[in-house]
């Protein structure tokens, strides 16, 4: 049989174009863990050039309001222990795959119908490898969880922006973990006190005389704070965005008559000191609070650092239009962007499921707490990947990387710069400048 020439270039073209699929779905020496690029990654996502290290530290915010064991409007103060999580630029080592096993669990503290169960998943990271040197401090990233959640949650990110030259630190939000879940109120006084806490104390590491693995490592004037959900409440507030009066008489009804969130409010000068001119960018994904009233036209006028949104346009958690969508349009003084993943729920930002979350038996929440009915998310943490190297390199490294944010709103009318051509569907990206 004699084979065609048309039909032997199409077969030619077809093999071409399907072969780096074949060869990522079989390689077996190069596991695909959290964070990997997929074949259509967009251009950003790859990791970048430096191997990444992790270390644990616990620090303690002395003299904090014990808003739980606080009663009858006399405020009880505790030590509050922080356990995060640093990512950061290593020396090369002889494993140049670097994977590492995380220890995390799944469930909530105190719910009988999700018990805390201990799984491992893999990342690449070297566990307390030795800092790159030599090439002078990296900018400082502060990740924040969701309610609840873990340092943990979020690694595909935070190892990819270790491995393009940032310290990155994610918190364990005490009281607002998976192991040890409090009543909401904890979270919503602590969230964004604990992100500045933790800004100022690895800044302090990074410039301090006393020799540790941080030290001169730290680029303590250009910080983003980054935060999901609960997170995403918290690194607004952090930034400039003051709670409401609103949200202070509704966390006073729901702590028996405590004002301690008064401290978070655009009125309190213990609020206008605590903003950090150090901070130069801002991400919040799907950020709790807007339907609930946590903020108001005059107290998001506040938000005057560049950050960048990211929503699902069905987020059923914090709501879109009325919620994340709202924050974006009131934050009138920040440059601002929002990146809406279309039929997209609340989980825009975690890793994905666990093998673990698949066991029979399990509460389909504990599913439903990383994965999304509509996207893979792990092509979601690619774009997520893409989209942040962009935000991040413009405003902590100065980098050329506007054409990666310069786009048409609607990912369906052209392929986006950066992406694989026929890649770029389902999404928006607005922007708006602050007003004059």
């Amino acid at each position: 049989m004699r084979i065609q020439p048309a039909a032997l270039l199409i077969g030619l073209l077809f093999f071409i174009l399907l072969s780096p699929i074949l060869n990522f779905a079989q390689s077996k020496d190069t596991p695909f863990v959290y964070g990997d690029a997929l074949p259509d990654a967009p251009e950003l996502a790859k990791r970048g050039d430096y191997q990444v290290g992790v270390q644990t530290l616990e620090f303690i915010h002395e003299g904090q309001v014990d808003i739980l064991n606080s009663k009858g409007g006399k405020e009880v103060l505790y030590d509050r222990p922080l356990t995060v999580e640093v990512w950061y630029p290593a020396m090369n080592g002889k494993d140049a795959t670097g994977l590492i096993t995380y220890n995390e669990v799944m469930g909530t503290a105190g719910n009988p119908n999700r018990p805390i169960k201990p799984f491992t998943f893999q990342g690449r990271a070297r566990r307390d490898a030795k800092p790159m040197t030599g090439d002078g401090a990296f900018p400082l990233v502060v990740v924040s969880h969701g309610y609840v959640g873990s340092r943990y949650l979020m690694t595909y990110l935070t190892e990819n922006l270790a491995s393009k030259g940032y310290i990155v630190v994610a918190i364990d939000h005490t009281e607002s973990t998976f192991k040890d879940a409090a009543p909401f109120p904890s979270t919503l006084l602590n969230r964004s006190k604990d992100i500045l806490f933790v800004v100022d104390e690895v800044a302090k590491l990074g410039t301090g005389k006393r020799k540790q693995f941080l030290s001169g490592l730290v680029d303590t004037e250009n910080i983003a704070i980054v935060g999901y959900s609960m997170g995403g409440y918290g690194v607004l507030n952090a930034a400039g965005a003051a709670y409401s009066s609103k949200a202070i008489n509704l966390f006073s009804g729901m702590t028996g008559g405590s004002k301690a969130l008064e401290s978070r409010g655009m009125e309190s000068e213990e609020y206008k000191k605590s903003l950090d001119a150090r901070i130069k960018a801002v991400v919040a994904f799907a950020p709790w609070g807007m339907v609930q009233g946590a903020w108001d036209a005059e107290t998001l006028k506040g938000l005057k650092v560049p950050t960048f949104f990211i929503a699902g346009s069905e987020d059923d958690v914090s709501g879109y239009e009325k919620g994340i969508k709202a924050i974006y349009q009131g934050a009138v003084n920040a440059d601002r962007y929002l990146l809406t993943y279309m039929n997209a729920r609340h989980n825009v930002a975690p890793n994905p499921p666990p093998a673990a979350a698949l066991a029979p038996g399990l509460h389909i929440d504990e599913y439903y707490r990383y994965a999304e009915p509509s996207w893979d998310e792990r092509r979601i943490n690619n774009i997520n990947q893409h989209f942040l190297t962009a935000f991040l390199g413009v405003h902590l490294k100065q980098k050329d990387y506007g054409k990666y944010l310069d786009v048409k709103e609607d990912s369906n009318a052209e392929t986006w710069p950066g992406f694989v051509p026929r890649s770029s569907t389902g999404m928006e990206l607005l922007h708006a400048e602050p007003e004059k």
